[in-house]
């Protein structure tokens, strides 16, 4: 299964499916999801928020939509909704190479292993802020981050999602010539 956010498509263009939540602080944005599965048909989905993000885990069969209203977990194989969760704050999604989902918001890492109302933190070396998932290495996850309180510290990270361990990165110093 393959997932993108598109922008709203002709009625008419696509088989569709609304995803909503009941809140009375929804936003009137929408986002509209392309599936396409391994035979090629295509679906698309329209949720409720303004778009963030979209992953795919294939291992879990699981899809997670990202907007700025709600938290969507979808099964993959029938696009059926197994939990949503409301006015989130999350910036980053992103799903390791053995299929957990990851989370960040302001200063947190979390880790999607049984439910959205139950994920787990990841500890780091220090207080962060203003987290930036930026690509993988492996089974490395690399970030970018501020310190709370010493927002002049700004470091690349490694978040190992082997061990789930996050430290920072070393990197070669800099020689001037």
């Amino acid at each position: 299964m393959k997932a993108e956010i598109i922008n709203q498509p002709y009625s008419g263009e696509f088989e569709e499916r609304i995803y909503d939540v009941e809140n009375v602080w929804n936003s009137q944005s929408w986002t509209w999801i392309k599936f396409t599965d391994e035979s090629g048909i295509e679906k698309v989905g329209q949720f409720r928020g303004f778009p963030k993000d979209v992953k795919v885990s294939k291992p879990k069969n699981e899809i997670v939509v990202l907007t700025s209203d709600c938290a969507f977990r979808l099964d993959s194989n029938e696009l059926n909704i197994i939990e949503s969760e409301k006015q989130v704050d999350y910036g980053n999604l992103d799903v390791t190479p053995n299929g957990t989902f990851i989370f960040s918001e302001y200063s947190d890492i979390y880790k999607l292993e049984n439910s959205l109302y139950d994920m787990q933190i990841i500890k780091s070396p220090f207080e962060m802020d203003m987290i930036e998932f930026k690509g993988w290495n492996g089974n490395i996850l690399e970030f970018e981050c501020t310190e709370i309180a010493n927002y002049e510290r700004n470091e690349t990270m490694e978040l190992n999602t082997t061990n789930w361990t996050i430290k920072i990165k070393k990197t070669t110093p800099q020689h001037r010539v």
